[in-house]
Order: C-alpha cells, then sequence, then structure tokens
C-alpha cells in the first residue's frame, strides 16, 4: 500500500530502510548528510511523513536529518504482542537508531508518543545528547488515555483521519490527502493494534529494566515547543518542568493545536533553528 503519494513527497526527502537487528528494520526519511544526527521521532496517531516540513530545514542547518516510522508504523518492522511495545524497547530503537547512524552527535526531536520517548531517552542517559526539543508532551509523570483499535478503525480507519480534523486550530494544513496519509497507514493489516500497544504497555507491560525515577535532573540543553490550544494536553502541565531540566527553553504558540509542528512549520523550523544555532528563540505572535 502506498501509505505517502508522490504527490506530497518532497524530492530533497529519501525513504530507506535502516535494519538495526536481526529482526527489526525500520523505514526512515531521510535528508542531508551532515556529521551530526538530526533523529525526528513521532507520535499517535501519525507517520515519518509528520516531519515533512523540519526535514530539510535541519539538512540545511548542516544534520543528517532522520525521521524513522516507530515499530509498528509505516513499513517498519511491527512485531506481535504487547511486550514488544513496552518503554523499555522503544528506548533502545532509539539508541538502535543512533548507533546504526554512524553519528556522535545527536539532536533528538519529538513530539507527543515521539517524545515520551525521547524524555525517558534522556532520562536514562542512554546515549549522550547534544540537544533535546520537545513538541506538547509534558515531562514524564503523565498519564496517557488507552485508546481502543477497533473504534478508530472503523471505516477503514476514518476515525484517525477525522481525528487531525476535529483537533487541528488550523484545518487548512489538514487537507484531505494529507488526512489520507494517515488513514492509510492506520489501515495496514495490524498497524492499530502495533501502535495502540504503545499505550497498553505503558501501562500493562512487564519492565526489563528498573525504573528511573522522573524527579532524575535532565541536564542536555532542552526547548519544548507547545502548541496552546492542545485539546488533550493543557498547557499547566508544562509550568513545573523547569523544575527537573537545568537547561530549559520554552516557546508557546497561542491559537495552535496539539498538532504543532505540521500547523505551524515556519514558526516551530524558526524556533528549532534559533535553539541549535545558539541564538535567541523566538516568540510565536498569531497573525
Amino acid at each position: 500500500m502506498e501509505i505517502v503519494p508522490a504527490s506530497l513527497k518532497d524530492p530533497r526527502i529519501q525513504t530507506t530502510m535502516v535494519r538495526v537487528a536481526d529482526n527489526l528494520t525500520f523505514e526512515v526519511d531521510s535528508c542531508g548528510d551532515g556529521d551530526a544526527l538530526a533523529l525526528c521521532l513521532h507520535g499517535f496517531p501519525e507517520h515519518s511523513f509528520s516531519w515533512r516540513h523540519q526535514l530539510p530545514m535541519l539538512a540545511d542547518t548542516g544534520f543528517t536529518a532522520w525521521a524513522p516510522n516507530l515499530r509498528g508504523y509505516g513499513n517498519s518492522t511491527r512485531p506481535e504482542g504487547l511486550q514488544a511495545y513496552r518503554l523499555d524497547e522503544l528506548v533502545e530503537d532509539v539508541a538502535r537508531l543512533i548507533e546504526a547512524s554512524g553519528k556522535s552527535e545527536v539532536t533528538l526531536i519529538a513530539h507527543d508518543w515521539g517524545a515520551v520517548i525521547a524524555w525517558q531517552f534522556a532520562l536514562r542517559k542512554r546515549l549522550p545528547l547534544q540537544r533535546l526539543i520537545i513538541c506538547n508532551v509534558r515531562h514524564p509523570q503523565a498519564q496517557l488515555p488507552w485508546l481502543p483499535e477497533y473504534l478508530l478503525g472503523k471505516d477503514r480507519a476514518e476515525p484517525i483521519a477525522e481525528m487531525f480534523r476535529k483537533t487541528s486550530a488550523n484545518a487548512a494544513q489538514f487537507p484531505t490527502e494529507v488526512r489520507e496519509v494517515y488513514r492509510r497507514n492506520a489501515a495496514q493489516p495490524g498497524a492499530l493494534t502495533a501502535m495502540v500497544n504503545f499505550y497498553r504497555a505503558l501501562l500493562r507491560g512487564e519492565r526489563s529494566r528498573p525504573r528511573v525515577d522522573p524527579r532524575t535532573p535532565i541536564d542536555v540543553p532542552t526547548l519544548m515547543v507547545w502548541g496552546e490550544d492542545d485539546v488533550a494536553l493543557d498547557k499547566s502541565t508544562t509550568l513545573t518542568t523547569a523544575d527537573y531540566v537545568s537547561d530549559f527553553t520554552i516557546r508557546y504558540l497561542p491559537g495552535v493545536s496539539h498538532w504543532v509542528q505540521q500547523e505551524q512549520p515556519e514558526a516551530v523550523n524558526n524556533m528549532i533553528k534559533a535553539f541549535i544555532e545558539g541564538d535567541p528563540v523566538p516568540e510565536y505572535r498569531p497573525g
């Protein structure tokens, strides 16, 4: 099944399969060939396509920019069983991808579920990071909702497409052809079960490693970009983040929804670029 049609593909972005273990391969959108890695992790119910606006900018800034489809998404390996989607495994996937890139300098950029994983990666200090950029997920003490696939999978996953239309503050950024990418992604055989298993495993999965205290200080320079019109996560959940992150910058985007990097790509790109280059991160002024 073609998930992203050619008409929506940026010719600068190439898609390859990256094998990180005997039984684990990731579909990765890549752009650029810089010495440092910018690794972009998507959320639920998204796809690597959600970083289409950021990858060229990151390449122009000097990175090798990768946006993998997380396990279970796109054409990445879709393991069976709840335990394959434990947070421990998802954190290890990030380490596997970094090692496969061959890069030693890494900026980790993440949204939604990708940001849950990225926070944990930084907390556990699994591998060194130069920077951490988080979009619309609070510091890790939040409980996440359980989203049953039998509801989301109705009418060939049409509720997934509708989720973007109904929760976006700027529906023009999610026309039918864009929403269809996410619907086709979720409609693949076994895809929704894999995607929802991220949530189930967080609540019910067994641990393979000791729990890390979420109050453990994070010393990686961190930027949080937050769309204030997020229907699920309130701005108030961000207010104590600086208590746990020693080098912390936050920028709010009023009138922008949870899908912040797709809804206001130019503003978000300007923030990310400034943060990476050590310049003052601009505020967002709508209109």
